[in-house]
């Protein structure tokens, strides 16, 4: 496991703010029995925010037809939709949900090559909300299989979120299980797939990044 490389500045802010609150809380309340138990929730606080912004070592299981998961959560959505965005047409919609406590590196769910990609500015809504597919802060980035199968998928930002990290440009060439970038803080992410695609996924089920596979094309 490593330290994602868009998070150090992130990283390093938590920690001197972090520092800052343990010296005034010395300094200025010197109560023990209150200063020593928030001095331990803000060591809490930056364990926590180092495994946040780390990026997990994971067995791939994508391939050029088989989707594997890009984050770690809970299924939220997994139905037919009419995408209006960018696809203008009905979809396979699978849709994961990551709370605080997952890991919010994000993968290339198959091998291919990204075809379209682009950067939506927008609202902060939570994202477990249907709307925050359209209207939150999101990119979208389109993928075409070796086979000729496209998908696509939305990195959407959430409630406390305020960047998305995206390492993607038309042209380029991806392999599953790579990391594709990061999203900070509580967001979701909208898999679109071919009608014919096999989903093997249900709302409710918890998936891992690169292990778990959401579909079949």
């Amino acid at each position: 496991m490593t330290i994602d490389k868009d998070s150090y500045g992130s990283l390093a802010l938590v920690y001197s703010l972090s520092a800052l609150a343990v010296v005034l809380l010395f300094v200025f309340v010197r109560i023990p029995w209150l200063t020593w138990p928030l001095t331990a929730s803000l060591l809490w606080f930056c364990i926590w925010q180092t495994r946040f912004f780390s990026v997990p070592d994971r067995k791939c299981s994508g391939t050029d037809n088989l989707v594997s998961s890009v984050a770690d959560g809970r299924v939220v959505i997994a139905e037919k939709v009419f995408e209006s965005e960018v696809l203008g047409k009905e979809a396979l919609q699978v849709s994961v949900y990551m709370n605080f406590f997952d890991f919010h590196a994000n993968f290339w769910p198959v091998n291919g090559e990204v075809t379209e990609w682009k950067y939506c500015p927008g609202k902060h809504m939570f994202a477990y909300k249907p709307k925050s597919s359209l209207e939150n802060e999101h990119t979208w980035v389109k993928l075409r299989t070796a086979s000729g199968k496209e998908i696509m998928f939305k990195q959407i930002a959430g409630g406390f979120a305020r960047r998305i990290v995206c390492h993607a440009d038309p042209g380029l060439k991806v392999q599953a299980g790579k990391q594709l970038g990061i999203i900070k803080f509580g967001s979701r992410i909208d898999i679109l797939l071919p009608l014919d695609a096999k989903v093997k996924v249900k709302p409710g089920d918890l998936v891992r990044a690169c292990e778990s596979v959401i579909a079949e094309l």
